[in-house]
């Protein structure tokens, strides 16, 4: 932790600003400085909650004048801790969540401080839905800028592929509304860019008709069986139909017998957003995978099956986290799961292989900056724990199963499963795509102001 050693003068902008603009002698500093990860405590010379783009432009202005470290943050669960910053400027947007759904046309245009759970509560009233994370409260921003994975990608792409269109507070203060008609070389970067190249004070997407699914989890041995079962279930499955396949202790739910509680198990969580009439042949599939100890997988308003995962993931604990991207789950990588998952450190500590097939793969590996286009798997794992006291313990366990796992994976992961000692892999995450990104980062922030994130640098 540093300490700052000068505070600005926030007079000009308490003056430009109408939303709060709380500096550390305000008794709600501590609360609004933390973020989601505790990994990150970080002490910034200023927070301002914004509430509309006049107090975004003001914000952003006056972190170049001041040469302020500038932190954007939306949902704050950047595992690599960039929704904060020591001794700069954090704009945060978290009061800026409105939606508008046009039913007619199958659009959104949401606020860049919404969650999914915002997101997806005003579209399921119209029976709408996009692809979002697989935490109700993460935020839209952060994920779409990554890419965007999640329950309804094998259907309708990452949810960078259903952005039609952004507004974006750039580096000269300038508000631009982008979209593949203006400003286009813009609107290519910031889906997959990550935010390299601007705040984004709202997101404009394309929606696909989904209201109720089939979702939920089940519940298997830990055994490698059970994930080649899964990979095989995956390669012959309609777009439809999305499982992610995870590697956890099983939790103290109902429908898992309390023998199976803290211990190791296998586990998928489903979505099928296909024909109710097919529920059952769904159903006997999963079954197919391995010996059930327990399953909950019932028809559920979609946002119901993003909510899953929200009780285990509070705010508050310390997440460390790896991710690869891999053209296959080879039986090696099996293996190395089935191993470190038998010694996972805690109940919230788990493996998540993500498919990145189906409508993924019909978008090219140039048309948006997310270059992952040739991988059929993402993985996340990495731990997450309450207790400082622990955090050399599980990072060096992280470390030992990344180091174990990449001769089975690609060189490139998903930004937004990396954390923050993970910069020098930004160049071999954007591939063939970095070096179009250093050109739009040279003409859109050109002195790097918008640097607290995997930076790709102008």
């Amino acid at each position: 932790m540093t300490t700052l050693t000068m505070t600005p003068d926030l007079a000009p902008l308490r003056d430009a600003v109408h939303g709060d603009v709380i500096d550390p002698s305000d008794p709600r500093y501590d609360e609004v400085r933390r973020v989601y990860n505790a990994m990150h405590d970080r002490r910034p010379a200023v927070v301002v909650r914004a509430v509309d783009a006049a107090d975004a432009i003001a914000a952003v202005t006056f972190a170049r004048d001041q040469h302020l470290p500038l932190a954007v943050r939306g949902g704050s669960h950047a595992a690599a801790g960039y929704g904060t910053c020591d001794d700069g400027l954090v704009l945060d947007l978290g009061r800026m969540r409105g939606v508008r759904v046009d039913a007619e046309h199958r659009t959104a245009r949401a606020e860049g401080g919404c969650t999914w759970a915002d997101v997806n509560h005003a579209t399921y009233a119209f029976g709408l839905a996009t692809t979002g994370g697989v935490v109700s409260t993460t935020g839209i921003g952060g994920l779409t800028l990554g890419g965007g994975m999640g329950h309804l990608a094998r259907r309708c792409g990452l949810t960078c592929d259903n952005l039609i269109s952004a507004d974006v507070v750039t580096a000269d203060g300038s508000l631009v509304t982008c979209d593949e008609h203006h400003d286009p070389d813009l609107f290519w970067a910031l889906r997959g860019g990550g935010g390299n190249f601007g705040a984004v004070l709202s997101f404009e997407y394309r929606l696909h008709p989904v209201a109720d699914i089939l979702g939920g989890p089940t519940f298997y041995p830990l055994d490698g069986d059970v994930a080649r079962r899964w990979r095989e279930l995956i390669a012959d499955s309609p777009d439809a139909f999305n499982t992610l396949f995870g590697v956890l202790l099983g939790p103290p739910v109902p429908f898992l017998p309390e023998r199976w509680h803290g211990r190791p198990v296998c586990a998928t969580v489903t979505c099928w957003s296909g024909p109710e009439e097919d529920d059952d042949r769904i159903r006997a599939r999963l079954g197919d995978l391995g010996p059930v100890l327990g399953q909950f997988v019932e028809r559920m308003p979609y946002p119901v099956v993003n909510t899953l995962f929200d009780a285990d993931l509070p705010p508050g604990l310390y997440h460390y986290w790896k991710g690869n991207f891999s053209r296959e789950l080879t039986d090696g990588a099996i293996d190395v799961h089935m191993t470190y998952g038998s010694s996972l450190p805690s109940l919230q500590s788990d493996t998540i292989i993500f498919p990145i097939d189906g409508a993924c793969h019909r978008t090219g590996s140039a048309d948006t900056a997310f270059a992952g286009r040739d991988a059929t798997f993402s993985t996340a794992f990495g731990p997450s724990f309450a207790d400082p006291a622990d955090i050399a313990r599980n990072v060096a366990w992280c470390r030992a199963y990344d180091a174990a796992l990449r001769p089975h994976t690609q060189e490139a992961g998903y930004i937004n499963f990396l954390s923050d000692d993970d910069q020098d892999r930004v160049h071999t995450n954007y591939g063939q795509n970095y070096e179009r990104l250093v050109d739009v980062k040279r003409r859109y922030d050109p002195g790097n102001l918008f640097r607290i994130n995997h930076n790709i640098t102008p």
